[in-house]
């Protein structure tokens, strides 16, 4: 089925890779320009070579000051109008919580949970005037489940998970819908700090699933009527076993 955002402004954060990268082809492809934002600037000018619609930001989120600018930058390249933004941006820490380095849980929990909540802060105060406009955050199955070898990422994600259905009620009434999609494992980078046993498992059974797979779904999500929110998907593959 064909979706079309033809005429929509949008913004992806972690954009030049995994889910981010997959979900901003999904948004260009159907028709949205797309402001894709990154701190890696090679791989944004990579990534976006080929499409006209394409619009690089190289932005370290993780820098407070920087953070500030996001909005501001994204507003100024897509002439002051934004309809969609796509809070993907995201670190992973696994395996037990004593060998995790406590710098490392700082940047994760930073970045997956204060990052997301101000620029979505953010968006919001751009939005909400306009009594429209769609938020959609990447969460994780983690959120649902506590996933026993990811204890510091699984926070991180029942945290934002909170945050996306708290804040739905407060930006119903002025036409926003805001939801997250909670993808079990995806093959991106993200996996590469999986303990190798249960990377070498998932990939033996077919426990895994494509970034484009996910950004089919968030196409869905924001092609729903504005009267229906998808609050949560949650996806997994079929033979993933928790």
């Amino acid at each position: 089925m064909g979706y079309s955002l033809e005429g929509k402004n949008a913004a992806v954060t972690g954009a030049a890779s995994g889910i981010g990268w997959a979900s901003s082809k999904a948004l260009l492809e159907a028709g949205a320009t797309v402001v894709l934002v990154d701190r890696d600037a090679k791989a944004l000018e990579r990534v976006c070579t080929g499409y006209d619609k394409a619009i690089p930001l190289v932005i370290d989120l993780l820098d407070t000051q920087a953070c500030k600018t996001l909005m501001p930058g994204i507003l100024e390249r897509l002439n002051g109008t934004l309809d969609i933004f796509h809070a993907n941006a995201g670190l992973y820490v696994g395996g037990d919580l004593v060998d995790a380095d406590p710098d490392d849980i700082d940047r994760m929990l930073n970045l997956n949970i204060n990052v997301v909540m101000k620029n979505v802060r953010d968006v919001i105060k751009h939005m909400s005037p306009n009594k429209t406009g769609d938020i959609i955050v990447t969460s994780s199955l983690a959120a649902h489940f506590p996933t026993p070898w990811e204890p510091v990422y699984a926070s991180s994600k029942w945290a934002i998970d909170c945050f996306v259905q708290t804040t739905r009620r407060q930006v119903f009434k002025d036409g926003l819908r805001i939801g997250s999609v909670s993808p079990g494992p995806v093959i991106t980078a993200l996996l590469d700090d999986w303990p190798q046993e249960k990377l070498d498992e998932a990939k033996a059974s077919g426990s895994l699933v494509e970034a484009k797979e996910i950004a089919e779904i968030i196409l869905f999500m924001l092609t729903r009527p504005r009267g229906m929110t998808i609050r949560d998907v949650v996806v997994m593959p079929t033979n993933f076993d928790l």
